[in-house]
């Protein structure tokens, strides 16, 4: 959660931005910058997040530990902007040109027309990119596993040490408990939560899109 309102308030805004406020030749540059921000590997994610991210909370949260979900979820947030803001710009850039034009004829402003026209109009395709966003952050593991501490601790205080899904089937899969043993087992039915979580999602994200396109 701490992700999705990371990263879809940031790649709807960049996704408006690339789309309808800039040039196109700037836009050839700085949509395959942003997207660069994909490649870089989760390991440098997770330890940006413990070595930079969590000191600056702990200047405004000085009761926070080192490991925290806040930090990891904040970077998980960053790191899946370019998935959103990318295919959200794919779709505001197929809304017609006519619906803008017309925008602009009863006197609204770019803002106006990018927040009230395009986005509306192209909501159908930008619900795609925000289940493609759900669903890569349930499956991130190694920024929780640096950042927020592996501990197995059920709590909705974003400032404490946990654990996700994914984390602890790393954390059993390293060796600590014997091979064939209830808990080894057990990671086959996290695994299986995950995929009946991102199952879920995807069905809401094709629900969304169908009722938006019968909308238009």
């Amino acid at each position: 959660m701490i992700a999705l309102i990371v990263a879809i308030p940031l790649g709807t805004v960049a996704a408006a931005f690339l789309s309808e406020y800039i040039r196109p030749s700037w836009r050839e540059v700085l949509k395959p910058i942003l997207e660069l921000l994909a490649a870089v590997p989760t390991v440098v994610y997770g330890y940006f997040a413990l070595l930079f991210v969590t000191p600056l909370l702990q200047k405004v949260i000085p009761s926070m530990g080192g490991f925290n979900v806040l930090s990891a979820g904040i970077v998980i947030g960053v790191m899946i902007v370019p998935y959103v803001s990318s295919l959200s710009e794919d779709a505001m850039r197929a809304v017609p040109g006519h619906l803008r034009e017309a925008s602009f004829a009863v006197g609204a402003s770019r803002m106006q027309t990018a927040f009230r026209v395009v986005i509306p109009a192209a909501f159908s395709g930008m619900t795609s990119a925000y289940v493609l966003g759900i669903s890569r952050a349930l499956g991130e593991t190694m920024v929780v596993a640096i950042a927020a501490g592996m501990q197995p601790n059920l709590t909705l205080d974003p400032t404490q040490p946990a654990a996700t899904i994914t984390a602890f089937i790393v954390q059993v899969s390293l060796g600590d408990l014997p091979h064939g043993s209830i808990g080894y087992q057990s990671i086959y039915v996290a695994g299986l939560s995950l995929l009946v979580l991102t199952l879920c999602f995807n069905i809401i994200g094709l629900w969304l899109r169908k009722k938006f396109q019968e909308k238009e």
